[in-house]
């Protein structure tokens, strides 16, 4: 099942607000988006390769109550080299604590440089963890070059009930969902405005919506790619 909202919809959209790390050369840089969403957490997600290498990668990643984290990878032909990740995380007194990460690794893959901060305190980083950061740089790569592969993109703006703007200044009259979405979600796209995150396509003059990640308040601001590593 299809559903249709033609102007009026949305208002201030972003392809990712593609910020992305220094590239001199643009030819032989290539920069994709996508996303996600998995029971309480939903993923932004940008990737860029360098003639056809990962070069480097970035998500944002929320997950309501339990807090969100930004994260930042980057590669070195083929092995990945540093991680930076911040965020917040609830903890089991209920609290919300800041945190931090950073990892460098050698050309085996070894992480030789290490350091975990959470609510100001320093502590050690299990092997587990570090293998669950190298996963998800992982992830971010064969997500984003699927839904690459199938026309999609990450795609944020507002709707302000006629019209969608993208964060890029492009403007929208007709979307299209490519999924059946519950009532009080078109409702509330029919009544108010707001702030809407979406894996999809952008064919001529319209939006096509395969999978809605997340849907705000109109103060919410378009999300742009989190840069925390240093250019060399």
């Amino acid at each position: 099942m299809k559903n249709y909202f033609i102007a009026p919809l949305f208002s201030a959209f972003l392809l990712g607000c593609s910020s992305s790390p220094t590239t001199n050369n643009t030819d032989i840089f290539n920069t994709i988006t996508g996303g996600q969403s998995a029971g309480d957490a939903t993923s932004f997600y940008w990737y860029t390769e360098r003639l056809d290498l990962p070069f480097s990668a970035s998500d944002y990643v929320a997950s309501g109550d339990y807090g969100w984290y930004k994260s930042d990878y980057r590669w070195r032909k083929s092995i990945i080299k540093e991680i930076v990740r911040e965020g917040v995380q609830r903890q089991a007194s209920m609290d919300l604590v800041p945190y931090r990460i950073h990892l460098r690794f050698d050309n085996t893959g070894e992480a030789v440089y290490q350091q975990y901060r959470l609510d100001g305190k320093v502590l050690p980083l299990r092997t587990g963890q570090i293998q669950m950061l190298l996963n998800e740089a992982e992830s971010i790569q064969v997500v984003t070059k699927q839904q690459d592969s199938k026309g999609s993109e990450l795609i944020q703006g507002y709707w302000d009930g006629e019209v969608f703007n993208r964060c890029d200044g492009n403007k929208f009259e007709k979307i299209e969902f490519n999924q059946t979405l519950p009532t009080f979600v078109i409702n509330r796209l029919a009544n108010l405005d707001s702030y809407a995150a979406f894996v999809g396509a952008t064919p001529i003059n319209k939006i096509v919506v395969n999978d809605l990640l997340m849907l705000e308040d109109e103060s919410f601001d378009c999300v742009e790619r989190p840069i925390l590593i240093k250019d060399e």
